[in-house]
């Protein structure tokens, strides 16, 4: 069975330009990419509901509360590995330097016998629609002719 994931896509509007709050993964593997390497914040789940997974994994990976009405339900989405992603995208402004992640542990080195604990995102950053089409994983970026669709001026 596949996994499933939910997450939340915050929205902001800067004038004529709409903008979308990403994360960028934490961890050794991660660090040095940047193009295709962001993603909308989002955890696995499994009974639960999804708004409410999207909600927690939220809160858990940036430290901050999401409005309790998530305005927006974006298409389902299957990412390359077989992921199954449902995203909510709601209208917020967060200040990204404010957030704060969980952690995992890992060994780091490899082989080294050392475990050495990570941010699951090591920072969220706001771009526009047109940056983030870059930036997303592939299999997200349809989330964001998406939410351009439905978000009314």
């Amino acid at each position: 069975m596949p996994k499933k994931s939910a997450g939340l896509l915050p929205f902001r509007r800067r004038g004529d330009v709409l903008e979308v709050l990403i994360a960028h993964p934490g961890g050794p593997f991660w660090s040095r990419k940047d193009l295709g390497a962001w993603s909308v914040v989002k955890g696995e789940y499994t009974d639960e509901d999804p708004r409410d997974a999207a909600r927690r994994e939220f809160t858990e990976e940036t430290g901050y509360e999401p409005p309790v009405e998530l305005s927006i339900e974006l298409p389902v989405i299957t990412q390359r590995g077989g992921k199954i992603v449902t995203v909510f995208a709601v209208e917020a402004d967060f200040d990204p330097a404010g957030a704060v992640s969980n952690t995992f542990e890992m060994e780091w080195p490899p082989k080294s016998g050392t475990m050495t604990s990570f941010p699951e995102i090591d920072r969220v950053e706001w771009f526009s629609v047109a940056e983030a089409r870059s930036k997303l994983n592939a299999a997200q970026v349809v989330l964001l002719d998406h939410l351009q669709e439905n978000v009314v001026d």
